[in-house]
């Protein structure tokens, strides 16, 4: 007679637990992390991604609460997952948000603050410009293998920051919250040789035409100042990838100071 195959729900529980906990966290960062999030990659791609890495970093993950998986404790874990997930996109997000930042500040100097269009991608009106930037970013952090990067940073972020049933820290939200100051401070930055070159093209010709009415400054100002900026922007784009690269490691030295300040 061959032997009766049985599990009990005490072995199931662990299991599920075992599986269900990394795989939200990791499906709240994918979800929320630069690249993996945008809107053309396929739900069906995430949820893949997700269950592949679940799979391969749950049997490395140290011993788990000894909690039901359907109890308000076990909810509650699965809270924190999520949190913790979506804090660790977003602090990856602020780099990306950057550089939009700049492309807005550029677009505005340039007088293209009407040239948006529908973006699909963030699912509102976005400034050509900073599209353009924005997708420039997403290819170097590929090409400097960013995203492998975030994969290694989440598996080390269940040594970081194991899963437990104890209450999150307020230091690591406090640090999320903070860096967002590097929005403006890096756009400001990076599109400052830009504003500034402009800036001076628009005190040159504001001092023409006081010094000749007859001149037609608003006949010559706007081609001569989308002219500048595209040139300016061909020189930008060569100093783009030496300035996110360190931009990009900061973030995830960042990710990980925030996982250090959730801890309890």
């Amino acid at each position: 007679m061959p032997p009766v195959f049985s599990v009990t729900s005490d072995q199931l529980n662990v299991w599920l637990v075992a599986f269900l906990w990394p795989f939200v966290r990791m499906l709240s960062l994918i979800s929320t992390a630069p690249i993996f999030s945008e809107k053309v990659v396929p739900r069906s791609v995430k949820v893949g991604l997700a269950v592949l890495l679940a799979i391969a970093i749950a049997p490395t993950l140290g011993p788990l609460p000894a909690v039901p998986l359907v109890s308000g404790a076990g909810l509650w874990i699965v809270v924190q997952q999520v949190l913790i997930g979506a804090a660790m996109g977003f602090s990856m997000k602020l780099v990306f948000a950057m550089v939009q930042a700049a492309g807005d500040y550029i677009g505005l100097q340039m007088g293209l603050s009407f040239a948006s269009f529908f973006d699909p991608m963030s699912g509102g009106n976005t400034m050509v410009l900073a599209r353009l930037l924005n997708v420039m970013a997403m290819l170097i952090f590929l090409a400097v293998d960013g995203h492998l990067a975030l994969i290694a940073t989440l598996a080390e972020s269940f040594v970081t920051l194991p899963i437990a049933d104890a209450p999150l820290a307020a230091g690591g939200w406090f640090l999320l919250a903070s860096a967002g100051s590097q929005i403006f401070l890096g756009g400001l930055i990076l599109a400052l040789p830009l504003i500034a070159t402009l800036l001076t093209l628009n005190l040159a010709m504001g001092i023409l035409n006081r010094a000749s009415p007859q001149f037609s400054i608003f006949a010559v100002g706007f081609p001569l100042t989308l002219l500048a900026g595209i040139a300016m922007l061909q020189v930008l784009m060569e100093y783009l990838g030496p300035f996110l690269e360190p931009r990009f490691a900061a973030g995830f030295v960042s990710t990980l100071e925030i996982l250090q300040g959730l801890r309890p």
